[in-house]
């Protein structure tokens, strides 16, 4: 039987565990909220029937120099989605050893059942309705206002805690994106999307109005696991050895066995040019590493003074 413990503390607790561990933001979504809008089978009851609390984090994307490098460069060193699981899946077994409540780290995947479309559990939804995010003309990327892209995790559990509001205001779209689409019916992320996949409008209010995202043609080009069915077919169909050897060996595809070879998370990245060009992303306070050490290193200054001097005042210095 578990024992008794005050919901706030232990929620303070998980957030200052995941935060130790490299996390920028933490939420909880509520739970009749995600039963509203996930559809039959993607619910968090689907994946363990007792549950009673969503806990969502996020972490931040790649440095600030990764944002100024090549777009081949950027597609390797972009993605910090893996740091977000581990995270996750360390919260998980917190809880468990700290609180007695039973509870698992969801895993990123897409349905077995439903192909590569459809996944089990949606990440982004969770940390939406959680408060750490809200859905943006990039493809429904969420931003931060604080943190620009991130990238979540979640942990169910069937400890009851307190779950938190969904963000008041979107960020998106920037001041500077209004403008722009005033100016000539396009944002910056979709004037700049490689192969066209982003489209919508922007209201009279200023605000997210419709939101279109191709994401075969994303796909097409940037998440390459969808390309190696394709590449299996070419290479049954070809008509000799020579064909056949062009279809597995041929310099488009060597790329593709490399990465499966070395298990590299970019297999299934995205370009990235929209967030490259994403002014919530680039100019967001926290989004900038340099600035984000520098705040941290700041609070650690403070508590040391306020540590000191309230020392100072029980010795009645």
């Amino acid at each position: 039987m578990a024992e008794e413990f005050n919901p706030e503390d232990v929620k303070q607790t998980c957030e200052s565990y995941v935060k130790k561990k490299g996390a920028l933001a933490f939420g909880l979504a509520n739970i009749e909220t995600l039963d509203r809008i996930a559809p039959e089978g993607c619910r968090p009851a689907d994946m363990l029937p007792k549950v009673r609390s969503v806990l969502t984090v996020g972490v931040g994307g790649g440095t600030r120099g990764s944002w100024s490098a090549d777009a081949k460069t950027l597609a390797y060193i972009g993605d910090t989605e893996t740091m977000a699981y581990r995270i996750a899946y360390g919260l998980a077994f917190y809880i468990e050893a700290k609180f007695g409540y039973r509870s698992i780290f969801v895993p990123p995947d897409m349905n077995p059942e439903k192909g590569a479309r459809v996944p089990m559990q949606s990440l982004k939804l969770h940390a939406e309705v959680a408060g750490i995010g809200a859905r943006s003309m990039a493809g429904d990327i969420l931003l931060h206002p604080e943190y620009g892209m991130m990238y979540y995790a979640s942990v169910f559990t069937e400890m009851e805690l307190p779950p938190d509001e969904p963000m008041a205001d979107n960020p998106c779209p920037h001041p500077s994106c209004v403008k722009l689409y005033r100016q000539s019916g396009q944002t910056p992320c979709m004037r700049f999307c490689p192969v066209e996949c982003l489209s919508g409008s922007i209201g009279n209010d200023d605000k997210v109005e419709e939101m279109n995202y191709d994401s075969h043609a994303c796909a097409e080009m940037s998440q390459q696991y969808e390309a190696i069915p394709s590449v299996l077919l070419d290479t049954l169909d070809a008509k000799d050895p020579i064909e056949r050897g062009m279809a597995l060996h041929g310099p488009e595809n060597q790329v593709i066995w490399y990465k499966l070879s070395i298990g590299a998370g970019e297999l299934l990245s995205l370009c990235y040019e929209c967030m490259r060009v994403c002014p919530i992303t680039q100019t967001a306070p926290m989004a900038n590493p340099v600035a984000r050490g520098a705040g941290m290193r700041q609070k650690v200054i403070e508590a040391e003074a306020a540590a000191r001097a309230e020392q100072a005042a029980e010795k009645g210095e």
